[in-house]
């Protein structure tokens, strides 16, 4: 872009520079020159043009580049997340797993020990019937609630730990959270993508509109002052024109 200002500037240059025509407000100016400088413009704005297409080429990929990372964090966050769950639903099973086999091993010990209690009193009972009839059911009866404790504590035991499978609904919790942030980040940074783009497509939609503008007016200021020369059979020249507007 450089270039088309600096060919711009030598027209100014030749122009205010140029013998002025007696009695006129025209002036004699170099055709070559002018012509020459004008084909530099017009060689030099396709780059820029080139250059716009290169942004909007390049919105498409900045665009793409942003939702395939995006895409990329919402599927770690959901493979993460899928993990958490599974970890936590192993965790649990084993878990209750432990608990069962615990409360199992709790009733079984209980029916062992007031077996061993009724074997117990049965046989003390059975060798003093003779001596104390109510001594053996006191016996028979303390076994019996000694094995309704066990049982009782065992099956208390096995509720604690069964109730330890909340852990599964906090993972679920955790991992609904962590896939509302990564949706929010992701659209976060679209946003931002698109707003850079947009910045830089209309600074350069500016600078191509103004560039344009000069150029056309010049070029009308060269065909009206071609035609003034025509018309009074003066030499061809023109008024030096302002190209800064």
């Amino acid at each position: 872009m450089y270039k088309v200002f600096e060919a711009l500037d030598e027209l100014v240059t030749i122009l205010e520079e140029a013998r002025s025509v007696p009695m006129t407000s025209s002036c004699v100016v170099p055709r070559g020159d002018i012509l020459e400088l004008l084909d530099e413009v017009r060689d030099a704005l396709p780059a820029e043009v080139d250059d716009a297409q290169d942004v909007l080429d390049r919105k498409d990929e900045i665009i793409g580049a942003a939702e395939h990372q995006a895409e990329q964090t919402v599927s770690k966050a959901n493979m993460e997340a899928e993990k958490t769950v599974e970890d936590a639903r192993a965790e649990a099973e084993r878990m209750v797993a432990d608990a069962t086999a615990h409360a199992e091993r709790l009733v079984a010990d209980a029916e062992a020990r007031a077996d061993q209690t009724v074997a117990a009193g049965q046989a003390k009972y059975d060798d003093l019937v003779n001596r104390s009839q109510v001594e053996a059911d006191r016996m028979i009866q303390a076994g019996r609630e000694s094995y309704e404790r066990s049982v009782e504590d065992g099956r208390i035991e096995q509720q604690r730990l069964v109730s330890q499978t909340e852990v599964v609904q906090a993972a679920h919790a955790e991992s609904a959270r962590i896939l509302d942030a990564t949706a929010d980040e992701a659209a976060r940074q679209r946003a931002e993508c698109d707003e850079y783009v947009d910045s830089k497509l209309a600074e350069f939609s500016d600078l191509l509109s103004h560039t344009l503008r000069t150029v056309g007016k010049g070029r009308a200021h060269l065909r009206g002052a071609a035609a003034l020369s025509s018309a009074t059979g003066a030499p061809p020249g023109a008024a030096p024109f302002d190209y800064t507007a």
